[in-house]
């Protein structure tokens, strides 16, 4: 089937389901709960095979990780996201503006959903679940399209949520799960059905997708996270925070990739926690004025900063860092190298950390809060459908609400412009909130 009959298929089906009541879309997504939970095991054993052809095939260890549905619960994850979407308020039909134009005229913006969503996503099976069910409880049609490293799991998994939707009152097209042989340009052509691309994966499927078509796309090519110590902070806070953001799950996006000392910190104090990097096995790029702070410890784990480690998402146990005279100079630095994804300052001085939450040109700000938390499960949303670092629409952690519009309803009796003022008529608005 061609990109356009795809596209145009989804298009109809989001003329139906959107008018559907909140607890038919959420008992579709019941039903995929249930399904995919009861599914386990052949889910497990199709990612197991595409886990050994991704190692088989030298593909790169973070993408790797990023494949493997057994990793740190992430299946248990994906499951308790869809149940947390499902039991989310209604996000379609909300009214956020009431006003009086005149006698028996008003004006009403209402939320609704955005359209059709085209998401390409490398490795990332939970994608599938996540996405499906965020686009239903929103009212929105999804075309998903899988990497050919995620193939047998994509394949499992579409099949057990198509299944699933047809005991449902969601359209058959509202959800299409396109397997790796369709042609990614053809659906990129079709902006005339297509509202928004969401891509998930890597910096160059991202930039590519970005140059290759006319659809709004939503989403971040990079995660080049920041953390600044300034001279005023908690020892034990700082090691936890700095350690937990780049550990907990170094091939996440919002994974801490450089950090910034205060260089008023004591030198102790600055080869306590750089000692407390190594000794998890992160590698630490410092420059020049940073190594003889740390002569003495594994040098294993300790590489010279190279010119580009300040711009570089390692994706691994890998760290760069350096010294800065003060909060003005992290600030400068960030906003100059960081991707605008999620930056932390560790602090106790909260002047200093209003300074730095107001300038900071980034997504996500945090103080005294490991990076990882830039992630919309742990934002309360249920689940996301990626993290965006784009300034219009959406930004950071995209829930349902990052998957809304709005429209303006008018309601009159009658009423016709000539009748006012500049319009040819005598009558004055009355502009009243109702």
């Amino acid at each position: 089937m061609s990109g356009e009959a795809i596209a145009k298929e989804a298009n109809t089906a989001f003329a139906q389901l959107k008018v559907l009541t909140n607890g038919e879309r959420s008992q579709a997504l019941e039903n995929i709960y249930k399904s995919l939970k009861e599914n386990r095991s052949p889910i497990l054993d199709a990612n197991k095979l595409d886990l050994e052809n991704a190692k088989a095939k030298n593909l790169s260890s973070s993408l790797i990780k990023r494949l493997d549905l057994s990793n740190s619960g992430k299946f248990d994850s994906m499951l308790q996201g869809i149940l947390d979407v499902a039991n989310l308020p209604d996000p379609v039909g909300k009214m956020t503006l009431a006003k009086k134009i005149d006698e028996g005229l008003n004006l009403y913006r209402i939320t609704a959903p955005i359209g059709v969503l085209l998401i390409i996503f490398e490795s990332r099976p939970e994608v599938i679940a996540n996405i499906t069910a965020l686009a239903i409880k929103s009212g929105n049609a999804a075309i998903l399209k899988g990497g050919k490293e995620s193939y047998q799991t994509f394949k499992v998994m579409s099949n057990i949520v198509t299944e699933a939707l047809a005991d449902s009152k969601v359209p058959s097209k509202a959800i299409q799960l396109i397997e790796s042989r369709e042609d990614v340009a053809d659906l990129l052509d079709q902006d005339k059905y297509i509202d928004l691309v969401i891509p998930r994966g890597s910096n160059e499927l991202v930039r590519n997708i970005k140059s290759n078509t006319k659809i709004p796309v939503l989403g971040h090519a990079d995660g080049i996270c920041s953390i600044y110590v300034d001279s005023k902070f908690d020892p034990v806070k700082a090691k936890r925070i700095i350690v937990d953001s780049k550990t907990n799950y170094p091939a996440g996006c919002n994974a801490v990739e450089q950090l910034l000392l205060n260089k008023d910190i004591a030198k102790d104090e600055i080869k306590s926690i750089i000692k407390s990097l190594v000794d998890t096995k992160v590698v630490v790029h410092v420059t020049p004025e940073l190594k003889p702070l740390i002569a003495d410890l594994n040098q294993d784990y300790i590489a010279d900063a190279e010119d580009d480690s300040f711009d570089k998402e390692y994706l691994s146990l890998d760290i760069s860092v350096k010294f800065v005279e003060n909060v003005k100079e992290a600030i400068d630095h960030i906003n100059k190298h960081s991707s605008k994804h999620t930056e932390c300052i560790i602090t106790e001085n909260k002047d200093t950390a209003d300074l730095f939450l107001k300038s900071i040109d980034s997504a996500g700000i945090y103080w005294n809060a490991s990076t990882r938390f830039a992630d919309g499960f742990r934002y309360g949303f249920g689940t996301e459908v990626g993290i965006s670092t784009n300034k219009i629409h959406a930004r950071g952690p995209v829930g349902l609400e990052g998957l809304m519009s709005y429209q303006y309803q008018l309601k009159g009796d009658g009423h016709i412009v000539g009748d006012y003022v500049g319009g040819g008529g005598d009558k004055l608005f009355v502009h009243e909130d109702i």
